[in-house]
This record gives structure tokens, sequence and C-alpha cells, in this order.
């Protein structure tokens, strides 16, 4: 299916014409048929000569309904414009094609109506030269009579090769479905209707009522009154919703898919209008699929604007939308931009945010905007509506990062690391909760993961990378591996290392710049040998005594109890009875 909406001048046939294609009356009101003037949305819908079925949502034209024709033309992909033969262009053809334009509007049909009133030559000329500026120009126009028939058969050709060329949008977006009728059907509860722009809506599945966040079950779905299991976007639906009371939900609020939009109340974006941003009156209605919400607009650049919602909506990067000022009667398309923007505080933070957004694209991808916020997760970007950029460097626990920014943090935390080790050097690793909050990183895995070489990670700190050592101090280091290198764990007495050159201060230094393990009991090894030790005695029969442990590393007993005492201290092994065993993984 594909959904087309009506435009045009009051009381030139819009109706009229959807009757004539559908063998409908859209008209849905008593008060509408006795006036002969469309009040409300209307719809109807036919089956093309291919075959593909097309709905109708019939628009009133007159100029008092604004909000009423953008509720209808808000979700839908495509128009019938329709300017009569007899009175040409008027005031409301230009208001509704500059609706539809700044809602983005690409695809549709001119129909010249009434032309057995008048000959259709000149209102043909005008129309073609309004839409000649606009998303609509090269669009199809045929002369039509909804009175003697002429034309109609070229006109259902023309919606025809309409909807052969409109995009069909993957079945499996997610839902937003935009609430234009809601009612009561006797026995069966709360009924909504709108325009099912993409994805696909089921009997069963549950949605996001908004602005009031309430889930709600779908009991059936409908579209074009026959029931269906599932209904696939583009399409008219109207759904049956299971325990929502009628006067909880109403025009303008959606029905979303759980956890897949960004339910905001501010957002940057891009304008299209005639002026700068800073022309716009910055007390305007915003326009989205059936909703209009009044809101807050701060001009940033010449054509960026930061937009403050009365209420949440459900948008993505990219959303088309229109501002329309009440007022003057003026409106402004605008794109989405970011929905999750910095906060604007500091001393020329809104001139910097212009300068940002000048390079983005009216349509930001997941490249853009991981760049603008350096590090997120994956479902963080699903909700904007954006996907994984190919280049991005994936961490644990679904987090993304751009490459360049990845690149600065690392960068970063070398620096700060080198500085604690500076401003404290008894205690020189950075905490990782330090580094996360000077980072600005939302989670200490993030920080783990930046730590490579020749940054290190012990016991819960961040080391840089270790300075030179003095010459006499790497000679000493030097003379300690010769030591070790036949045994690793025969430790040197205190008349060895004094002969190495390893007391006093030269033995604190080596400790602290990691070069040394210091045990209890004066005992000195070299880094890394708690580990091979560990290694070696998870082999033995478990529980294992001091002096087996001994006899397998080689050693002497004052040596191997100072290994225990600090691998028990490290919960690295633990005592059973007057021995030591190595805890199973999974214990």
């Amino acid at each position: 299916m594909q959904v087309v909406a009506t435009a045009g001048h009051v009381d030139h046939g819009k109706s009229a014409l959807v009757r004539a294609l559908t063998g409908m009356e859209p008209d849905r009101l008593a008060e509408e048929r006795r006036r002969g003037l469309t009040l409300d949305l209307g719809f109807a819908w036919t089956d093309l000569p291919s075959g593909e079925r097309m709905a109708f949502v019939d628009v009133p034209g007159h100029e008092r309904f604004v909000t009423t024709m953008l509720a209808g033309a808000g979700p839908v992909p495509a128009v019938l414009l329709a300017v009569a033969a007899d009175e040409g262009w008027m005031p409301q053809s230009e208001e509704h094609l500059a609706a539809v334009d700044a809602l983005g509007v690409r695809h549709g049909v001119l129909a010249v109506t009434r032309s057995d009133l008048a000959d259709p030559k000149l209102a043909l000329r005008q129309a073609r030269e309004r839409l000649a500026t606009t998303g609509l120009r090269g669009a199809e126009a045929v002369a039509v009579s909804s009175v003697t028939g002429a034309g109609l058969g070229e006109l259902v050709a023309a919606l025809d090769r309409l909807a052969a060329r409109l995009p069909v949008p993957p079945a499996s977006s997610p839902v937003r479905l935009w609430v234009d009728r809601a009612f009561t059907v006797a026995g069966s509860g709360t009924v909504v209707t709108g325009t099912l722009a993409a994805g696909t809506v089921r009997a069963g599945d549950e949605l996001v009522l908004l602005p009031t966040g309430e889930r709600v079950r779908v009991r059936a779905v409908e579209s074009t009154k026959r029931p269906h299991e599932a209904v696939r976007g583009v399409a008219r639906v109207a759904l049956n919703l299971r325990g929502l009371d009628r006067d909880r939900v109403g025009r303008g609020m959606a029905l979303v898919t759980p956890d897949s939009w960004t339910h905001t109340t501010c957002v940057d974006v891009r304008t299209r209008f005639g002026e700068a941003s800073g022309r716009l009156a910055r007390q305007m209605i915003l326009h989205i699929g059936s909703a209009a919400v009044p809101v807050r607009l701060r001009p940033l650049g010449p054509d960026t604007a930061r937009l403050t919602l009365n209420s949440r909506l459900p948008l993505h990067v990219g959303d088309t939308a229109l501002l329309r000022d009440p007022g003057r009667r003026a409106v402004a398309g605008v794109s989405v931009l970011d929905v999750r923007p910095p906060t604007l505080v500091r001393r020329g933070a809104g001139a910097a945010r212009a300068r940002e957004l000048a390079s983005w694209p009216d349509r930001p991808d997941g490249s853009v905007v991981l760049r603008r916020h350096g590090v997120l997760r994956r479902s963080e970007l699903a909700v904007m509506g954006c996907a994984p950029p190919p280049g991005a460097v994936s961490l644990d626990g679904g987090w993304l990062a751009d490459p360049g920014h990845w690149e600065d943090l690392h960068r970063r935390l070398a620096e700060e690391a080198v500085r604690h080790a500076a401003d404290r050097p008894l205690a020189p690793g950075v905490p990782l909760e330090a580094a996360r909050l000077r980072l600005g990183l939302p989670a200490r895995r993030l920080v783990t993961a930046l730590v490579r070489p020749p940054l290190r990670l012990e016991q819960g700190r961040v080391y840089g990378p270790a300075p030179a050592f003095p010459p006499e101090l790497s000679a000493a280091l030097e003379r300690l591996r010769e030591h070790l290198a036949p045994a690793p764990f025969d430790a040197p007495s205190a008349e060895r290392l004094a002969e190495i050159g390893l007391t006093g201060r030269a033995l604190a230094a080596a400790e602290r710049l990691g070069a040394v393990l210091r045990l209890g009991d004066g005992v000195v090894l070299l880094p890394g040998a708690d580990a091979e030790a560990l290694r070696v005695l998870s082999a033995l029969p478990q529980p294992f005594t001091p002096s087996q442990a001994r006899e397998a590393l080689s050693t002497s007993r004052r040596v191997v109890i100072a290994l225990l005492e600090h691998l028990d201290r490290k919960g690295l092994t633990t005592r059973v009875g007057d021995g030591r065993r190595v805890p199973d993984e999974e214990s």
C-alpha cells in the first residue's frame, strides 16, 4: 500500500476527486456533508491498475484548519495537489505547497480540477511556476473533472506511476505511528488510526504511548477495514488497544516501538527558511506527524537553532518537521541534527555549537553522531536513529568509540598517569575512578580498555610509562636479574642485596617504579614472580603444604612463607588447615 494526502485551496475539489477515484465518501461528519466543506481528516482507498492499493488522507483546505491539514499530511510520503481550473492559484494553494515542501515531501501529482468549467491551461501554468522552486518540481500534471469524469483515467495512471516510484521502507524499521483519530468501538475498546510510515505492527505488540510514556498492548490490527495479523508500512492502520481508555489518547500522540526512539524535549535543528534563523519568531509551533507542539526557539547560526519543546516527542536524527508562526502565517522546514544536544551555559557556547553544526549534513549518520559524543553504547546510537559506523572502535559491554576521540583519550590518560606520578611519587598509579572522572567517561571498563603499552593496570590503578632509571639503579637491577636467572625464587639475602646495591632509597625507588617485587622478611624478587609461583603451585595436588611449595619452587622456607602470605593477601591462595589451596576458577 501507498498513502497520499490531498492538498490545495478550499473548495478546489479535493474531496470530490477522492470520491471519484475511490467511490468512497471521505467526509465522515454530517456537518461536512451538510455544508459541503471538509472540516476534519477523511480517509478512503482504491486499488490501482497495477494491483497496488492506494489510500488517501483528505485534508481541509480552509485557512482556519491548517493544523488539521498538517496532521494529515505530516506522516504521508506523497501529495495529490488540487488546483481549480476556474480559480487558478489561490492563497491556500500557496500555503499548502509551502507546508508540504517544508515537510520534505518530494513525490506528488498535480491535478487541475474542474476542467469542465474553464480551460485548465492557465491554472496549469501558474501551478507549474510555483512548483518549480520546490521539491515537487517536475511532478506529473493531469487536467480532470470529477463531474464529467474527463481525465480520471489519466489521473489514475499518473497515481499508479507515482506509487511505483515511492520508496518502500524496511519492514524491520522501528514503529512510530502518529495518531490522527481515536474512538471507542462497543465491545472492543479504544481504537486509534494513523499512517504507518515504516516498520511492521502486529497483533500482540507492546508499544509506548507518548508523551505519557504508558505501555500499551495491540489487541488487533486493521488496514482498510480488513483484519490482519501484521501490517507493514507504508499503510493506513487502525489499532485496537487493550486496557487504554479513550480519554487518555488523542490526535498528535504517537505509538512507538519501545527503546527505539529518543524521547526528547530539546533538539538542535537546521532551518530551511527564506531568511536567517534569527528572523524566526521565538515562540512557534512544531508540526511533525500529526503532532503540533509549542516550542521556544534559540537561534544558533544563520540556518541552525535550538528548539525547546513543551512536551516529549519520539525523534530520530534526520527527522524532518515544520515550524509555523501562526501570527505571520510563515512556515520553515527543519531537519533534526541532534536529539541529545549539549547544554549551552558557558559564555560563547552557542557560537561554538553553531560552528560545529555548520559542518553537519541535514541527515547526520552514525559517524557524525559518534564523533560528537565520543563514546556511546550501540543501543544509544539506535535510539537516535543511527547505525554504528564501520570505523568505530568496538568495545566490551556494547560500547563504541570514535577512533580519533579514542586515541585522544589514550593520550590524555597517559598524560594523567605521568602527572599523577610526579605529584604523588609514593602512590604513582591513578585510581580507575579518578581516571574515569578526569576523562569524562561513563564507565570504568572504558578506562580499562584504554590501558595498553606503555600504560599498565595493576590493582585498580593505571601507571604511566616507566621513567628512565638512574645508571646506578639500572646496574643494580641488572645484577639482581643475573642473581635470579638460574633460580627465580632464590631471593638474595640482606648481605647479597647490599652487594648488589639494592638497599635503602635505591630499593624503595625500584619498588615504587615496579622494577622489583618486594615481599615480607626482606624477600626481593623480580616483577611477575608471584604469578609464576601461582602457576607452579596450581599444578601441585591440592591442598599443599609449605614444604611441598618450597620443594616445587626450589627455594628456602623464608621465601616460600613470604610468597604464600603475599598470595593469601591477594586472594590467590586460601588456607586449608596447615596447608594452602589454589581456588578453582569457578569457586
